[in-house]
């Protein structure tokens, strides 16, 4: 069943004040149109088709200019990426690759062989190409980002696989299915879109080296090599080993859309395994609009950005001996100009290895994505194990998707592992203090990547306890209901809790180990509510409800994945000001049967 109406509706009526006229007229047309065919059987795909035929109008005729609308109407993205690949997905389409609504969840079976998209965050160039083909409404595009279109690759949407979190998954994606297609007899191709930065993965270098050893003749890789990951390889693309592992090699250049369709046609023709590497050229890795201003002096910047400055500052107040690894995220973390740093290229395994061996007294600080330490979990385990002085800097916006939450719920799980969210700069610096002294307990700090104003008051003076926020009053009844944060989930309360002035306890250790005053405190309270931004599952409240017997309420992130930017992240899970304040205020209403509070409110 697909609602298209009840899944592009909202966001894309949002981004109509940035349409232009014309696109505006259209967007509404398609909208009267999803309305009044209701919600149907089958794929959003199918839906979607239906109503590019009903409403033919075509803006643009360039898949180019299409991309270049979809980045400006939401305002961010992989702009770049995307051009730089263009010609490989026009080929696709070209050589019947891309799903044409066949049968199947992902019109698999249909045209000369299978196609899996490694690199995920293209999705926006297939979305293009369909659009200036017939086979997609404008509407949708223009929600890109913005809780209607996602910006990599999804079943739901034509691509045989959904990216989860990881680049390189998608060899191992591809060389998965060549094996099956061949243990079952069949000679289909499977053609796999990668890039040269997420050949830097482990995985991809294993799923190759697995494709020889097991003699694998249906394989064909296609590599947009751009030199850049996020920020420029190290060196080009080393071809050797491509045409070592898969015997034929060809090489285009990639701007070309001619060329790129002919080579891939003839590699389509030809017997067994190939790489096609095709030389393009990648900009900037986020999208700028075009005459955008810079922030303004003074302007909150994101948190995440600031942990180059904050790592600065504690080599020199300390004299301690930075290494710091990042796979391709200095930008994210703000290194540069402000500590050595080491970039492995995207290679999340060899990022945390790159610790293993140094000296026991040098801090090793993995600046990487909160998402991508999940491709590393057994060097993880060996490092939690067996590395002194190590510092995960898990660096991600918001919600259930990555943050503290994953580091809860994989990194928590290993030995010897200690999960913090700090919110001010004193907050970090006691986290590296705290590892100072407590060298052989691995620190993964959930750094958030968004800009806040730092709450007046922080927990620096003992990191791993609380500070009230709001204190409690005096007498018995003071704190009848309190509200407990964890980590950015106490910048959104305090703000939010400024008109209601409840008992407000923030935290920014994911366990926190607090004084028998404040346990007293709210052990006295008949209703509590956990605040936490980044996931429930095993989570902050959860651990204060059943390590303290305390009759927490939880108010968390409830949906996985939402790829959604950060200002429609917070009205999503009720983080926004206004939902938020009423949270709170609902707290002190009176109901029957108190002192059995919900586990989730």
């Amino acid at each position: 069943m697909n609602d298209l109406h009840a899944a592009f509706a909202a966001p894309a009526r949002e981004a109509l004040p940035r349409l232009t006229p014309a696109e505006r007229r259209l967007v509404e047309a398609e909208l009267r149109e999803m309305a009044s065919r209701g919600p149907g059987a089958g794929r959003i795909l199918d839906g979607l088709r239906e109503v590019a035929a009903l409403v033919p109008e075509r803006l643009y005729a360039d898949s180019a200019e299409v991309l270049l609308r979809m980045h400006e109407i939401a305002g961010s993205g992989n702009l770049q990426s995307n051009l730089s690949s263009l010609a490989l997905v026009r080929a696709c389409f070209a050589h019947g690759l891309v799903d044409d609504g066949g049968p199947g969840a992902d019109g698999a079976g249909e045209g000369p062989a299978e196609l899996v998209v490694g690199r995920g965050h293209i999705a926006p160039a297939f979305y293009a190409e369909h659009y200036v083909r017939g086979t997609l409404p404008f509407a949708p595009l223009a929600t890109l980002h913005q809780g209607g279109l996602t910006g990599v690759v999804h079943r739901d949407l034509g691509f045989r696989t959904t990216m989860r979190y990881s680049l390189g998954v998608g060899v191992a994606q591809a060389v998965s299915l060549a094996w099956e297609l061949a243990r079952g007899g069949s000679d289909r191709k499977v053609v796999c879109l990668a890039g040269d930065g997420e050949l830097h993965e482990g995985a991809a270098f294993e799923a190759l080296r697995f494709a020889h050893d097991a003699g694998l003749t249906n394989l064909l890789l296609v590599v947009d090599a751009n030199g850049k990951g996020i920020e420029p390889l190290a060196k080009p693309l080393n071809t050797g080993y491509l045409a070592a592992y898969l015997g034929t090699l060809a090489e285009v250049d990639g701007c070309d859309d001619g060329a790129v369709e002919t080579a891939l046609g003839e590699l389509l023709a030809r017997p067994g395994p190939a790489a096609l590497v095709c030389r393009t050229r990648k900009g900037d890795h986020s999208f700028k609009p075009a005459g955008a201003a810079p922030p303004a002096p003074g302007r909150p910047v994101s948190f995440a950005s600031t942990a180059g400055r904050m790592l600065g500052a504690h080599r020199e107040r300390t004299g301690r001996e930075l290494a710091v690894f990042t796979p391709d995220m200095a930008a994210r973390f703000g290194l540069g100009g402000h500590v050595p740093y080491t970039n492995t290229g995207l290679a999340e395994t060899l990022t945390v290895g790159m610790t293993l061996s140094l000296p026991d007294h040098v801090t090793k600080v993995v600046a990487t994505d909160a998402m991508y330490y999940m491709d590393s979990l057994s060097m993880l385990t060996e490092a939690t194990t067996s590395v002194r002085n190590l510092l995960v800097l898990a660096g991600r916006s918001w919600g259930a998707w990555g943050g503290a939450h994953n580091a809860t719920n994989l990194l928590g799980l290993l030995l010897h592992t200690r999960v913090y969210e700090p919110v001010t700069a004193a907050e970090f610096q006691a986290c590296l203090d705290r590892l100072a002294r407590d060298p052989a307990t691995a620190h993964v700090v959930s750094m958030i990547d968004a800009a806040f104003e730092p709450p007046a008051r922080d927990c620096s003076a003992d990191i791993d306890g609380g500070v009230w926020l709001t204190p409690p009053g005096d007498g018995p009844d003071a704190a009848d209901a309190t509200v407990v944060t964890f980590g950015y989930a106490g910048v959104l309360v305090e703000a939010a809790n400024r008109d209601v002035g409840l008992p407000h306890l923030h935290c920014a250790a994911l366990t926190p180990r607090l004084d028998p005053a404040t346990l007293d405190v709210l052990t006295r309270s008949r209703r509590i509510l956990s605040v936490e931004y980044n996931g429930a599952g095993s989570g902050f409240g959860e651990r204060l409800r059943a390590r303290h017997l305390l009759p927490v309420e939880v108010h968390a992130v409830r949906r996985d994945i939402a790829t959604r930017v950060h200002r429609n992240q917070l009205p999503l899970h009720g983080m926004s000001p206004g939902p938020l304040r009423e949270r709170l205020a609902r707290l002190l209403e009176n109901r029957e049967g108190s002192g059995h509070a919900p586990a989730y409110a």
